[in-house]
């Protein structure tokens, strides 16, 4: 069973809880439910390195508002870690365990149902900020972009429908893949979500790729052991190209150039 986390001054976050906790049953701080549990934290999400100190589950779903300078309306998911320092939670150099498989259901249930999301970009983003430290598979769902939004109880309520949904049903499992290359929001790996055969673990965008060396492409493996396969976006790998290629020569992976 999973354990969804919301931070109470997050009003997405907030506010998809509030919607979810009403079928719930409170026992102590943890609200009891058939499919999973739930709770409101006092603290950020991102610094939530200390969750299995207290609660001990298979995995931690973390609702959150997005925020992103462009204004641009998303809703997004994403895994957690830091290609270097840790500016937003976690720890330097480390990298959460993903929850492929039910990312790829996530979005591809909002992509179903877009009709009711029609101004919102649905998408994926790079692996970035905290918790990194947990050693149960996790992964961040977000409703963006601005207050408006965050405190729009209806969309929240509608986005908290679709995660009770995913997560009431058996997740279907898919080969997953870990990534390297393009933009924070990577086109390329959103589509192989929503159209292709691949789930998808750590996505390490161009921008970080400068960081990577044979210590930390270690331990992206190791955070990724259920991988069989690595997706390049092969124009977004920038001048870091051949690093790439030559740090994959160590592995069996399977590399697929997008």
């Amino acid at each position: 069973m999973d354990l969804l986390i919301a931070y109470r001054d997050d009003p997405a976050g907030h506010n998809m809880a509030k919607f979810l906790s009403k079928e719930m049953t409170l026992d102590d701080n943890i609200f009891r439910g058939k499919y999973y549990d739930l709770i409101v934290i006092p603290t950020p999400t991102i610094f939530a390195d200390w969750l299995e100190e207290k609660y001990d589950y298979d995995g931690f779903v973390f609702l959150s508002k997005h925020a992103a300078e462009s204004g641009v309306l998303a809703l997004t998911c994403h895994s957690t870690g830091n290609f270097s320092d840790a500016k937003f939670g976690g720890n330097s150099r480390q990298i959460a365990i993903p929850k492929p498989d039910l990312q790829k259901t996530y979005l591809q249930t909002l992509k179903k149902n877009q009709s009711q999301f029609s101004e919102f970009q649905i998408t994926i983003e790079a692996t970035h900020h905290g918790p990194t430290a947990l050693t149960k598979p996790s992964i961040f769902i977000e409703i963006g972009t601005t207050e408006k939004q965050w405190t729009d109880v209806s969309l929240c309520n509608s986005v908290a429908t679709l995660v009770h949904q995913v997560l009431s049903q058996p997740i279907k499992k898919h080969p997953v893949a870990i990534c390297f290359g393009g933009t924070h929001y990577p086109t390329k790996f959103t589509y192989e979500l929503l159209e292709g055969k691949y789930s998808l673990g750590t996505v390490m965008p161009k921008h970080t790729l400068d960081f990577l060396d044979e210590e930390l492409f270690s331990h992206i493996l190791t955070q990724n052991n259920m991988a069989k396969t690595v997706l390049l976006d092969w124009k977004g790998l920038g001048s870091n190209k051949d690093k790439v290629l030559n740090l994959l020569k160590s592995t069996d992976l399977d590399v697929i150039k997008l």
